[in-house]
């Protein structure tokens, strides 16, 4: 039997649904929206506005078909957070307050909600 190469990355992925997001790399980079879905078995994230593609629908009796613009997956290492206090973009570090797991600005020091 030939060898199988399995990926099981594990990362802790930080960010959530809901978030403001700027790409930082590839073709959309410079180009800001919200995560609409988190992939995690993917690692990939879909942002609102960010890495469109183009549909060909076929027509039903509830929709008329013909070509949409849909959002496709980008990879989770490609999105930086955009600290909501500041409106820059930040790493996120994980800390315990009042008992709780929390994430928050490491350039701000603010907590993100």
């Amino acid at each position: 039997m030939p060898y199988k190469k399995v990926l099981n990355h594990k990362h802790k992925i930080k960010i959530k649904k809901g978030d403001q997001v700027k790409v930082i790399a590839g073709s959309n980079k410079g180009q800001t929206g919200e995560v609409l879905e988190i992939l995690p078995s993917k690692n990939r994230a879909i942002v609102d506005g960010v890495n469109n593609r183009k549909k060909h629908t076929k027509a039903t009796a509830e929709n008329a078909g013909g070509i949409i613009d849909k959002a496709a997956p980008i990879d989770i290492s490609n999105l930086m957070l955009i600290d909501p206090a500041t409106g820059e973009t930040t790493k996120i570090g994980r800390r315990i307050e009042d008992g709780r797991l929390v994430r928050y600005s490491k350039k701000s020091g603010e907590i993100i909600k």
